[in-house]
């Protein structure tokens, strides 16, 4: 493992990946350890959202999938519209106290927006490939 490419990367990069595994690891603790409903639960939940809404909008600043396309944007640039709107449903469900639709798009925001698109990031000439096991 070399951090150095990620080191040496934009500050829109070293706070999104920052704050993406942040959150992966407080979406895991709050999945398998938390007491659901908890105080403990609802202030890393509340930490778990903010993560989300960071690395979505930092993500806005991050174009080396398609730098030449419309502002850059490659379409994976749609997941922010999925985070987003995956953000604030799994918050207004839990203030409604809505766990059934709370849990099933709580669990759906961390399986899209950061397992499916945190291995995306992993693929042969991205940098986290690259930080992982060289060029």
């Amino acid at each position: 493992m070399n951090l150095t490419p990620l080191l040496e990367a934009s500050p829109a990069i070293r706070l999104h990946t920052a704050v993406a595994t942040a959150a992966v690891f407080a979406g895991a603790w709050l999945m398998v350890a938390s007491r659901k409903g908890s105080p403990l639960h609802r202030a890393v939940g509340r930490a778990f959202l903010a993560f989300m809404l960071v690395t979505a909008l930092s993500s806005l600043f991050i174009h080396q999938l398609n730098p030449g396309g419309p502002f850059g944007f490659s379409p994976v640039h749609l997941l922010i519209l999925v985070t987003v709107h995956g953000v604030v449903s799994g918050y207004l469900a839990a203030r409604r106290h809505d766990v059934v639709t709370h849990r099933r798009v709580m669990i759906r925001l961390y399986v899209l927006a950061l397992l499916v698109a945190g291995a995306l990031t992993f693929l042969p000439g991205r940098l986290l490939h690259t930080v992982a096991v060289g060029g």
